[in-house]
């Protein structure tokens, strides 16, 4: 099949053509839509691409493809499809223009995080749409760099409304994970009859009805084979059936086809298809100037054209990639160097400074310094744009290429930092064993040394990764304080992820820990309140562990949250623990950094959680979800958890949980058991399973889990009180109050009072139950609160107080009900019901109806925030912004931002 559409019609393709033109229409009329094309090569995909382009309005489409050669150059994709649109990068809020330039090389900046230059391109896509609709077309995603197809995925997974067609074609079988989750259509063969007829317009001579059957078959429709496969057969076995049937893979054989007919052209020719395959861009004017110094004459493209193998325009176009990749492979290595040195040549350095290092290191035929300092240079430059990955791949080149070992192993120790920053954890133990067979300082193999331990922890955090880590710790100790003291840390917070099924790593890394200088910064001072907290106990360790919280206070430090979050929680600091989640996402989000953001999300989720904002907490969730999706990041379940347990709703929340145990047993990571029991005993309680909920505490306060322990105590002091277990009540009572007693906030004198008036004395109950609604009336923590009212109206009715207990119950259901806690609501309005008082169950006409997204748009725009400043928040367009609101007003039934506030407080 052609790659071209114009002047033929697609054979066999009618659903794809009318999934093409329903896309348009969307486009059309104002929605975005995104696409990805997946099918074997040769199945038709760029056919397609083309039949959608030449379907779209002129001047509305923009478009790049993958190219092998070019995947390690960061943003080479992207840029190349952005480029048609930078005219419009004015429009952009500075961050979004200042984040899209540095990572374009237009303009030196600090390296942009990968969030910004997603937002940039989402919001350059949405400003070109505002005038016409546009259709961006990516060709050949699996050969995509890196960086272009995190922020393309990012980017397809936020458009809406902005009229926008982002359309991707990619191979399979084999990357099925590149833009996983998007929409797909996959693009099969030919029906039979179809096949036969493409097969029949390039037959020439007679062909033998089983040849003919047997193309077929073996083509299974793929036009492209269909088209070339009888170009490798002689003309006895078209007619007679002779040869043998062969078993080489569909792809290789036309690859092959291709390659036979590359043998048979000039030389010349030969050379220049070598040398258009290795030119990644199709850069004509390049191309000319290398083949000039390779000796090759303009003469030699008439017979490749005439052989249908590319086409020369404005650009050079192969037929097919499997053409490029063939002529690619048909050359010897001597003759890619030739090639790679003479576009080196004519590469402009100034112009183009990498692709010029990257042909010249190609080019190069053992060790040389020179270009591995050029490739040094690509790779800080590559890391200014944020292209780490590409950094990598730089470093890497250059190691080869250096014959000195002291710099050898230092390169290779610079490209391992390189692959462990770009996410790419796998890549760094092969390059730390290269730099180990260098003469390395003691102060680099205790490098070498952290980063195999961290690689460990990221590649699986359980328990196994706290050893080596605290190896690490131990070797720095001596050469750098302060990196031995944030090793320390790490091994330290190993160990209290691992928990249970972590041996007695705590106990050592903490013994470790403290024989280190203390250190006044925040590492330094959660690293002493960790260990003494491990070795002392809760008492000794408070006062340490809210020192260091009150010392994190700046954004360098935020990086600590992922063990600063569960410690606030283990001193009940509820200001705190909003202080630094809340910071943690407004600095995440202003400087995209994505390697924060995530976790951010996670902790800031829980605290609206406990706050009693589970919508805000559910809208966090999404998001991470979407940037888990789009990046591959890894989300920790502990706020899912949480707030699935709270909602009620018994079956999702216990496929969670039951998930949740398998990962910890598959990662060794005994933290997540105790926040699965935890879960359990929540969701139990919330619906008045009160044995079942007792057993799932029992088990999880078996030890003493970070933040956890402290949670499921109070779970389990009602669940054994409610069963009918007192002493086990009165004894988790005793272990509370030692913590409470020591935290000295109002948030735990609360959980206290409430634990006090469950199993202290009962004359005693209702003076602490009165305290515990005061106490944390006091706090931002509104779901113990509407807990502790559900308590204290449950012990006013058996008390056969029914006018008091009302109250109490009414407010607790009221607060349920609108924090969306459905068991918990539930629970309530049965107690309210046996008071005697008829519980109103709440309902939405269809009108009041808002998505999630939705409301979290509108109470952003209640907050004052602009179309613009919502969409940097929740990475969407201003476009889809203001389509949302529109929405929003015609469901809440009124006309501006002015009404807003008022109709959502009235819902």
């Amino acid at each position: 099949m052609p790659n071209n559409t114009r002047g033929f019609e697609l054979r066999g393709r009618q659903r794809e053509r009318d999934t093409i033109d329903r896309l348009l229409r969307d486009v059309h009329d104002g929605r975005s839509h995104v696409l990805v094309l997946r099918g074997e090569p040769g199945a038709g995909k760029t056919a397609l691409l083309d039949y959608l382009i030449e379907r779209s309005p002129a001047g509305r489409v923009t478009r790049t493809a993958g190219v092998e050669p070019e995947s390690e150059i960061a943003y080479a994709a992207l840029q190349q499809l952005c480029a048609p649109l930078l005219g419009r990068l004015e429009r952009l809020p500075e961050p979004q223009r200042a984040a899209l330039a540095t990572a374009f090389g237009l303009t030196p900046g600090d390296p942009p995080e990968g969030l910004l230059v997603g937002l940039a391109v989402l919001g350059l896509f949405a400003e070109a749409a505002a005038e016409q609709p546009l259709v961006c077309v990516v060709d050949d995603v699996q050969w995509v760099d890196r960086m272009s197809e995190v922020i393309l995925t990012f980017v397809a997974r936020r458009l809406d409304a902005e009229s926008v067609a982002l359309v991707f074609a990619s191979r399979s079988p084999g990357d099925e994970q590149v833009l996983s989750g998007l929409p797909e259509l996959r693009v099969e063969g030919l029906p039979d009859a179809e096949a036969r007829a493409l097969l029949d317009s390039v037959l020439t001579g007679p062909v033998d009805a089983r040849v003919r059957d047997r193309i077929v078959a073996e083509t299974r429709g793929n036009p492209l084979a269909l088209l070339e496969l009888p170009q490798g057969l002689t003309p006895a076995e078209l007619a007679f059936g002779f040869g043998p049937q062969s078993a080489t893979p569909l792809v290789s054989r036309v690859e092959e086809g291709f390659q036979r007919r590359i043998a048979a052209l000039p030389a010349d020719t030969r050379r220049l298809l070598v040398t258009a395959a290795v030119e990644p861009v199709g850069d004509v004017t390049l191309l000319w100037r290398a083949l000039e110094r390779l000796g090759v004459s303009p003469d030699a493209v008439a017979p490749a054209e005439a052989a249908g193998l590319v086409e020369f325009g404005t650009r050079v176009r192969f037929r097919h990639p499997l053409v490029r990749s063939a002529a690619w492979r048909s050359a010897d290595a001597a003759e890619l160097r030739e090639v790679h040195r003479a576009l080196a040549e004519v590469t402009d350095p100034g112009q183009d400074p990498d692709r010029r290092a990257w042909h010249r290191a190609h080019a190069a035929v053992g060790p040389d310094e020179e270009v591995a300092s050029e490739l040094e240079r690509s790779a800080d430059r590559a890391l200014a744009r944020g292209g780490r990955a590409a950094a990598a791949s730089f470093l890497e080149r250059a190691t080869e290429l250096t014959a000195d070992p002291g710099r050898r192993a230092t390169l290779a120790l610079a490209a391992a930092h390189a692959h462990f920053a770009a996410g790419a954890p796998a890549q760094v133990p092969g390059l730390l064993a290269a730099a180990e067979l260098g003469p390395l300082d003691p102060l680099q193999r205790a490098g070498v040394e952290r980063l195999r331990a961290q690689v460990a922890f990221v590649l699986n955090p359980g328990r196994t990764a706290g050893p080596p880590l605290l190896a690490a710790a131990r070797r720095l100790e001596a050469l750098d304080l302060a990196a031995a003291r944030e090793t320390y840390l790490s091994a330290l917070g190993a160990a209290v992820y691992a928990g249970r099924l972590g041996g007695g790593d705590l106990r050592r890394a903490a013994e470790a820990a403290r024989a280190v200088p203390a250190g006044e910064d925040p590492a330094g001072l959660l690293l002493a309140g960790l260990a003494a907290w491990s070795l002392d106990g809760y008492a000794p360790a408070a006062p340490l562990l809210r020192r260091a919280l009150d010392a994190l206070t700046a954004d360098e430090d935020l990086g600590l949250l992922w063990l600063a979050g569960p410690v606030a929680h283990e001193v009940w600091q509820d200001e705190i623990w909003h202080r630094l989640t809340e910071q943690a996402v407004g600095f995440a989000r202003a400087t995209g950094a994505l390697s924060l953001l995530p976790t951010a999300l996670v902790f800031r989720a829980g605290a609206l959680l406990f706050e009693g904002r589970f919508a805000d907490a559910s809208d966090l969730l999404d998001e991470v979800g979407a940037l888990g999706r789009a990046t591959g990041l890894a989300v920790h379940p502990s706020a899912s958890l949480a707030l699935a347990a709270h909602r009620g709703r018994e079956l999702p929340a216990l496929e969670l949980i039951e998930a949740t145990v398998k990962d910890a047993d598959a990662r060794d990571e005994g933290r997540l058991l105790g926040l699965a029991g935890y879960a359990k005993a929540a969701l139990f309680n919330g619906l008045g399973r009160y044995p079942a909920a007792l057993e799932a505490a029992r088990q999880a306060v078996e030890h003493e889990d970070l933040a956890v322990f402290n949670w499921t105590l109070g779970e389990l002091i009602e669940a054994a009180v409610r069963s009918g277990e007192p002493a086990v009540a009165s004894q988790a009572r005793e272990r509370l109050a030692g913590r409470t007693a020591a935290a000295e906030t109002d948030w735990a004198r609360g959980v206290q009072a409430v634990a006090d008036a469950l199993a202290g004395p009962p004359e005693q109950a209702e003076e602490h139950y009165r305290e515990a609604v005061e106490r944390l009336s006091a706090t931002r923590i509104r779901l113990p609160l509407a807990r502790a009212r559900l308590l204290y109206g449950e012990w006013l009715r058996r008390d056969n107080r029914r006018g008091d207990a009302r109250g109490q119950l009414r407010a607790a259901h009221d607060a349920f009900t609108a924090m969306g806690a459905e068991g918990f609501a539930e629970r309530a309005g049965r107690e309210l019901a046996a008071t005697g008082e008829t519980v109103r169950q709440r309902t939405l006409g269809a009108r009041e109806e808002l998505t999630s997204q939705e409301a979290q748009i509108a109470r952003l725009a209640v907050s004052g925030r602009t179309n613009p400043e919502i969409g940097a928040v929740l990475f969407l367009s201003p476009r889809t912004v203001e389509w949302h609101l529109r929405k929003v007003f015609i469901k809440l039934g009124i006309g501006s931002r002015r009404e807003l506030a008022a109709a959502l407080r009235g819902r």
